[in-house]
């Protein structure tokens, strides 16, 4: 798990491109400092396996289905990315629950200045969008962002200074792919709230339009 708070950019060295799938290899400092075969980096929001490291780099494997709901097909050699080591369990939670599965891809479509912060305007589907809530929480390239503003078919963002100095979020400009995660919460809220049958998995008739009313909460106990 993650919080989102980005510990540094990294820069990828080299990209190792298979029949369907990839090896990054990243050059990087902070992450290194504690690192061993196995641990998970969140890299532009995506949690990847380190496989191997080094004194100032570490490699990483992106699978098929990370290659197609990412950004991270458009890396190469010399692109800036964010980087975050997993959460200690005694670590201060600074962001929101980022668990590095991304839900897929928006693009930005504006970027404008106001005073000091910079609002940025993502596009996104509408699978994605149903879980994006004003003041909620989103996570954008791996940075834990709060929503300003929602509309139909986009969503907003409005960063401060410190957090698009640290983050490839200042390299970031209008037409630009970007990773989503949306809140974690949401989405187990919406399946909890839609019961399954236990043998088939799929959706129970009579309760897939389930309301959630005041009788309905007293009876499960709330």
């Amino acid at each position: 798990m993650f919080t989102g708070i980005v510990e540094e950019i990294g820069t990828v060295k080299q990209v190792r491109r298979g029949r369907h799938s990839a090896v990054l290899d990243i050059q990087a400092q902070k992450v290194l400092e504690d690192l061993k075969i196995g641990d998970s980096i969140a890299v532009n929001g995506v949690c990847l396996t380190v496989v191997s490291f080094g004194k100032q780099n570490f490699s990483a494997d992106v699978m098929h289905e990370t290659l197609n709901r990412s950004a991270l097909i458009q890396l190469k050699g010399g692109s800036h990315v964010n980087l975050e080591r997993a959460m200690p369990a005694d670590g201060r939670f600074g962001g929101h629950i980022v668990a590095g599965h991304v839900d897929g891809v928006g693009k930005i479509i504006q970027t404008k200045r106001d005073d000091t912060a910079v609002w940025y305007t993502v596009q996104a589907v509408p699978e994605i969008l149903r879980y994006i809530v004003e003041k909620g929480s989103i996570t954008i390239d791996g940075i834990s962002l709060t929503v300003a503003k929602v509309m139909e078919d986009a969503f907003s963002i409005s960063a401060i200074p410190h957090t698009v100095q640290v983050t490839v979020l200042n390299e970031r400009r209008v037409g630009d792919c970007v990773n989503l995660e949306t809140d974690i919460i949401g989405k187990y809220v919406e399946k909890l709230l839609m019961p399954q049958d236990a043998v088939s998995g799929k959706d129970v008739p009579e309760r897939k339009k389930q309301e959630l009313t005041r009788e309905f909460l007293s009876e499960c106990g709330f």
